[in-house]
């Protein structure tokens, strides 16, 4: 994949852009669902791309006793994960890096889940010039509060950014700070996501 010339920083979600983790969370969330809400089947496949507090704010309200309870699952099912990344992303960074565009991650993912990140890639945090987390944001995406703040971050314009996106709030996020966004069919289908994408893309390769 070749950038516009204009474009002076790449900025990536984590889960289904960096690394292809999605289906482990199919996984994990399905249980939660079918055993809180046996009457939503699917209810995993729904809150695809949510954050935890928007899982939390629209089907457990008033929970809280179970929240901590998943919350704990949660970062214990996090630190055995795969983190795979997805085809191609390696190289493609590298010579993004060489040709001097700068790089971030900008992740509604906490700082418990990157250090088991970390521990499973010594090599990550050389890849980017910065991690954003949701520790360092206001708003959540859809919200491009986390987009204007990365390339607020770099000193750049919007325009100058491009995001690399797979879920649809994350798409919203990119579109709404004004930036170029690809979109990842890692987690959604390509003709789904289409419409909030400048480009669709499969992998990096």
């Amino acid at each position: 994949m070749v950038l516009e010339d204009n474009i002076r920083a790449a900025l990536f979600d984590l889960d289904g852009v960096v690394f292809d983790t999605e289906s482990q969370y199919s996984v994990f969330w399905g249980n939660q669902c079918r055993f809180y809400h046996p009457e939503e089947p699917g209810l995993e496949n729904k809150i695809k791309g949510q954050t935890l507090v928007q899982i939390f704010d629209k089907y457990f309200a008033g929970m809280e006793e179970e929240q901590a309870k998943i919350v704990a699952r949660l970062d214990e099912f996090e630190r055995s994960m795969k983190f795979e990344y997805v085809p191609g992303f390696l190289d493609f960074i590298t010579r993004l890096r060489v040709g001097g565009v700068k790089t971030a991650v900008v992740t509604s993912s906490n700082k418990v889940k990157m250090e088991a990140v970390y521990a499973a890639h010594d090599e990550f945090r050389q890849l980017f010039d910065a991690i954003l987390t949701a520790e360092d944001f206001e708003r959540s995406k859809p919200d491009p509060d986390c987009y204007l703040k990365g390339a607020a971050l770099f000193g750049l314009e919007p325009r100058e950014c491009v995001v690399f996106e797979d879920s649809f709030n994350g798409l919203r996020a990119g579109r709404a700070a004004g930036m170029t966004v690809v979109g990842l069919a890692t987690t959604n289908a390509e003709e789904d996501i289409r419409p909030y994408c400048d480009k669709v893309i499969k992998d990096f390769l």
